[in-house]
């Protein structure tokens, strides 16, 4: 099985029709049966609010959750880095803020997207493991490196083998990279169910030049025709691995997520089954 979408629901004005306001969930439902939803990565919603997303689209359309900053390290450099115990409550207050989702077959996988600085050491490695302890060993979990140690040409299979057995899915991603940031585009498979791809675009001068304009330059890409043609043969092997290929795109600085996702799909001639109910303009 095949399925796509994209980051956020709100920002896509190609599946309205080029309308300048906000997307809504039910709109967006009614092209993709996934949405990654970020917002739990600066704070954690209530379970009124998951609900709210839930009663918007069809039971069978599924999340991607970003995980929570505390749950991620990404508050290790600052000066109000989190304890121990504040970090635990974190994944506390998270699982709880998941049930209903997982009570409905809603939740794809929450996703651990590392920062730059989370490096492949023994205490990292440790996390990995503590992260599966403490989410439970039946919630769907994938993880993104943005750290190239992770990926290294002599260790990467023992990577996504130590993932295998933590039942974690590697997220494949496909971002600009050099020697001391970021990971080359590897179709590693981890777990059976899953295969992830997470294409942020190739800007390497908005993604690495982290001006004042760095959050809405570094995802400034339009991917092309033959790029896309490569991504649909990648995504046609892996199917071939694995029982649900997952790709989202999150390369929207100009808007170009949707439009590349709907292209993609048309050159995989796949279709999505159990939609919401596509509005229509009558005037």
């Amino acid at each position: 099985m095949i399925t796509l979408g994209v980051t956020t629901w709100s920002e896509h004005p190609a599946l309205i029709n080029g309308e300048e306001r906000p997307v809504k969930l039910n709109e967006y439902a009614a092209h993709f049966p996934v949405v990654e939803v970020d917002n739990p990565f600066y704070g954690i919603p209530q379970n009124k609010t998951v609900q709210q997303w839930m009663r918007q689209v069809p039971d069978s359309f599924q999340f991607i959750l970003k995980a929570n900053q505390l749950m991620t390290k990404h508050d290790m450099r600052s000066s109000l880095a989190a304890d121990d115990d504040q970090r635990k409550k974190a994944f506390s207050d998270y699982r709880k803020m998941i049930q209903p989702l997982l009570a409905t077959n809603q939740l794809k996988t929450i996703l651990f997207q590392f920062p730059p600085y989370f490096e492949r050491s023994n205490e990292n490695i440790r996390y990995l493991m503590e992260i599966r302890q403490l989410m439970g060993p039946k919630t769907p979990i994938a993880v993104e490196f943005r750290n190239p140690s992770w990926t290294e040409a002599s260790l990467r299979q023992s990577m996504a083998d130590y993932l295998k057995r933590l039942g974690i899915t590697y997220v494949i991603a496909d971002e600009p990279h050099n020697v001391n940031n970021g990971v080359e585009f590897l179709p590693l498979v981890s777990t059976k169910k899953l295969a992830f791809l997470r294409l942020h675009g190739r800007n390497a001068q908005g993604w690495f030049n982290q001006d004042k304009n760095w959050r809405s330059q570094r995802t400034l890409y339009n991917y092309s025709k033959e790029e896309l043609q490569a991504f649909a043969k990648m995504v046609q092997d892996l199917n071939e691995q694995v029982d649900e290929v997952c790709v989202i795109f999150n390369n929207n600085s100009g808007r170009d997520a949707a439009p590349n996702a709907l292209q993609l799909q048309e050159l995989l001639h796949v279709s999505f089954n159990d939609l919401a109910p596509m509005q229509l303009d009558l005037f």
